[in-house]
């Protein structure tokens, strides 16, 4: 098993990991432009997020991305980065071997290799251990406003 930085040509390996993602929360999904609308959405994003690959005999099992912001720059002091974890995912059959960890050891690397001041994400219920273990605390001072309507 192996995880790797993913590019452009791995668009639609990281496509068809979200349509297993959608299929195992909601069923069956008909979406004939669901591919076109990924590879655009995923070429728009590359300026600012990096996505991570797991693969495990040539096919993937997981996936990961971090979104990139720039904080305001304030006078006296250097800009700095933070970055936002999403859509992390690994496929059923590989859960519990690893690999969100390996997922989770990437992205850390990368946040200390690029100096980013904080990662922040929104955990599920069963992914707050896998967060746990790899420095996320619940111990900030974000507070998060919801959907109104």
């Amino acid at each position: 098993m192996r995880v790797r930085r993913a590019g452009a040509v791995d668009a639609p390996a990281l496509a068809d990991l979200r349509v297993r993602w959608t299929e195992e929360l909601r069923g069956a999904v008909d979406d004939p432009t669901f591919a076109e609308r990924f590879d655009a959405w995923f070429a728009r994003e590359s300026d600012r997020r990096v996505a991570w690959l797991a693969e495990a005999d040539g096919a993937p099992v997981g996936m990961l991305n971090v979104m990139l912001f720039e904080r305001m720059p304030r006078p006296g002091a250097p800009t700095s980065h933070w970055g936002y974890v999403a859509n992390v995912y690994v496929v059923p059959e590989r859960r519990d071997a690893g690999v969100g960890g390996r997922l989770m050891a990437a992205v850390t690397a990368f946040a200390d290799e690029t100096d980013l001041v904080r990662l922040v994400l929104s955990p599920t219920a069963r992914s707050v251990s896998l967060y746990e273990r790899a420095g996320f605390t619940g111990d900030h001072d974000l507070l998060v406003r919801g959907r109104t309507h």
